[in-house]
């Protein structure tokens, strides 16, 4: 097994002394259910030790284990990161490599094993001192220049996509080196613009530090849900299963009854993060609720894991998603108002439940993000169309009597 898979079978190993689920867990860790379950699926490594330091303390660790779960930590955050630097030959001693960065100072430091700590950290100082000793083939003074911008131009071409800004005309010979510029990469007879005006992305919008994908034929608890469709009984096939559920619906040209329930997922699309700050509706279209039939998908519910959800009442003039509380198999989950963070290793689901008892009414979300000084909206729609949702307020109501294979008058 290697670093990764210690760390994780240790974290698994002090999750199962506890009666609580993942998501349980998560939740009085602050983190999402999938994050805790990567970590002990040895699928993600933390990038900070603090969520291990709680999940360690909620799980009832002892001193000593705490103590090895910091080790693991360490080796599996340092085996995560050795990819990146494995492009060295092969003969490169390991001396070369920088130690991994040291983590936040950990809450358990206590006396009874600060010698063990100091041990650690003076083999660290041992380490940094070794690889800054020479590797036998170019001093370290010779290695500084390849900072700088190379022949080619290539680090000067990156530099845009770190910043998220161009170079300006006003960047002259005195703080950029020249030999970088005035080197393009095809032959050109004025190589100095191609500082200012062919850096990659030029002209183009930066873009959206986030990746978001909508269901909207999520159920209630998994099995409740209505369909307004225009067909008699007769006519209208037997419920689907819930992963079924928009085929059957396009089929049928089924509107949702009453309610639409939105799982909308967000994620970063790097470790940097980005705040999700504001969530807004937009109501597009009213009319009056869509004739037809109104077709119940429930046959009795379990319980099931609700996201951080929203309610919106489509009635309203002027419609908001309030944060409610959700359940977790019984347990109640409070309502978590924004602003939340996302990244690509801290993925977010958000349920927006919107009702309307009056109108056939067709809207969309917005959602407001900002990171690194940047800031933006996103639309979410139903596939570059808006959501619909129609009341069923009087209208005849059926549900599917299985032992008669027939949809018979909801009781």
């Amino acid at each position: 097994m290697d670093d990764v898979g210690e760390f994780a079978a240790l974290l698994r190993a002090l999750k199962e002394r506890t009666d609580r689920s993942y998501g349980s867990l998560a939740r009085r860790l602050a983190m999402n259910t999938s994050t805790l379950h990567r970590y002990c699926a040895g699928e993600a490594v933390p990038v900070d030790f603090a969520p291990v330091e709680r999940f360690a303390a909620l799980c009832g660790a002892t001193p000593e284990e705490r103590l090895e779960l910091h080790r693991r930590w360490l080796l599996a955050l340092a085996a995560r990161r050795r990819p990146r630097t494995a492009s060295a030959p092969e003969d490169e001693p390991e001396t070369a490599a920088d130690p991994p960065p040291l983590p936040r100072r950990p809450w358990y430091r206590r006396r009874r094993v600060a010698v063990g700590l100091a041990a650690a950290c003076a083999l660290l100082a041992t380490l940094g001192s070794l690889s800054a000793l020479p590797d036998g083939r170019r001093p370290t003074a010779e290695r500084a220049p390849t900072a700088g911008p190379l022949a080619s131009g290539t680090t000067e071409a990156k530099a845009p996509d770190r910043s998220g800004t161009s170079p300006t005309p006003s960047d002259s010979p005195t703080t950029r080196q020249p030999s970088a510029s005035a080197t393009p990469r095809k032959p050109s007879p004025a190589p100095s613009s191609d500082r200012t005006t062919a850096p990659p992305h030029s002209g183009k919008k930066p873009s959206v530090p986030l990746t978001w994908s909508a269901n909207s034929q999520a159920w209630k608890l998994g099995c409740g849900h209505d369909y307004v469709v225009a067909k008699p009984p007769r006519q209208v096939p037997p419920p689907p299963t819930p992963q079924d559920a928009g085929v059957w619906a396009a089929t049928q040209g089924a509107v949702h009854g009453g309610e639409t329930l939105v799982e909308l997922s967000v994620q970063g699309r790097t470790d940097t993060a980005v705040v999700l700050n504001a969530l807004r509706v937009r109501v597009v279209g009213r009319t009056a609720p869509a004739p037809g039939n109104a077709y119940a998908m429930d046959q009795g519910c379990g319980g099931a894991v609700t996201p951080r959800s929203f309610d919106v009442n489509l009635d309203k003039d002027r419609p908001i998603a309030h944060a409610v509380a959700g359940s977790d198999t019984g347990v109640p989950i409070p309502a978590v108002r924004m602003p939340y963070r996302v990244s690509a290793e801290d993925p977010e689901v958000l349920l927006v439940t919107a009702r309307t008892v009056t109108c056939d009414c067709r809207w969309y979300l917005e959602l407001d993000w900002s990171s690194q000084g940047r800031k933006g909206t996103v639309r979410v729609d139903d596939a570059g169309r808006p959501f619909r949702t129609s009341g069923i307020k009087g209208l005849p109501r059926y549900m599917y009597d299985t032992s008669a294979r027939e949809w018979a008058p909801y009781s």
